[in-house]
């Protein structure tokens, strides 16, 4: 959808213009579409889980989509490394590491979760 602006402009010192004057002026724009690059919607949650094949290292999950997550670590990780993420009800799944940023990551599961699953740990953890 189209829309016009009326917006004023003040010019100072160009030559051609005097000083302090007001020049109007119609503009057309169309504003920008919203397209998010997310495949599927997040929700916001906030798990404990486990990281590594032995489940040693702890995090917390801070946003949740069938196709990864936000985590919040306490020790840096690297992008590109895949890892065995623990999550509760499910169990283990491989998630690679698509951003870092200190102690924030976001990872992609390497196997969509099943919509039962994230619903299940969406709703499990509305429930605390």
């Amino acid at each position: 959808m189209a829309a016009f602006v009326n917006t004023a402009l003040a010019i100072g010192d160009l030559d051609w213009v005097h000083k302090n004057e007001v020049i109007m002026f119609a503009a057309e724009f169309e504003p920008a579409e919203s397209s998010s690059r997310r495949r599927s919607p997040r929700a916001p949650v906030s798990l404990d889980v486990r990281i590594g094949k032995a489940g040693r290292t702890l995090c917390k999950v801070v946003d949740l989509s069938v196709h990864g997550a936000r985590l919040q670590t306490y020790s840096a990780l690297k992008r590109g490394t895949s890892i065995w993420l623990t999550l509760p009800q499910i169990g283990q799944v491989v998630a690679e590491i698509m951003w870092a940023d200190d102690f924030t990551a976001g990872c992609q599961f390497r196997t969509p979760l099943p919509i039962e699953a994230f619903e299940a740990l969406v709703g499990k953890d509305a429930t605390h």
